[in-house]
């Protein structure tokens, strides 16, 4: 089934200059970008994509870092589309916390810190990059982030040996 996400490179991996290997990591499994922005966001943002659900999963004090994390720096959202995306997506992008996330992964590769050290240093664990839960999170997150104008419909040349 072809479906649409939302993946967000964080402001870490912006500052890191990590967006091209993120990036190519998508493409080249023949996922297409239908929708890519670079902005800053302010915590009135922040707060409608981290909402107040997170604060009862996961606490206050976590939701906090990630509101103050996601409006340190750029973020690079980005519309992937492509066959079963989202849980394509979650197993290239790896664990949340980086710690666990397994080498190959992008956080596997790119990043190593823990919950507990951030939890210890009273840090946001800085994972490089968001990727929608589910079908929807990623139709709420996809029409928070982008505008209807702000997502193409285009061929690529491997969709003929992908697709079809």
């Amino acid at each position: 089934m072809i479906q649409r996400t939302l993946v967000l490179i964080k402001p870490d991996g912006v500052k890191r200059s990590l967006t091209g290997e993120i990036i190519s990591r998508f493409e080249k499994i023949g996922l297409k970008i239908i929708g890519m922005k670079m902005q800053y966001i302010d915590k009135e943002f922040a707060q409608k994509h981290y909402t107040e659900d997170i604060s009862k999963r996961r606490g206050e004090k976590v939701r906090n870092n990630l509101l103050y994390y996601i409006a340190s720096g750029p973020v690079i959202a980005i519309c992937l589309e492509g066959v079963d995306v989202i849980e394509i997506i979650r197993k290239i992008v790896g664990d949340t916390e980086p710690k666990s996330a397994i080498p190959g992964t992008i956080r596997g590769d790119y990043s190593h810190v823990s919950y507990g050290y951030a939890d210890d240093k009273n840090l946001p664990v800085k994972n490089l990059i968001h990727a929608s839960a589910n079908k929807e999170d990623a139709k709420n997150e996809l029409k928070l982030w982008f505008g209807k104008k702000e997502i193409h419909d285009y061929k690529v040349d491997h969709e003929e040996h992908t697709l079809n």
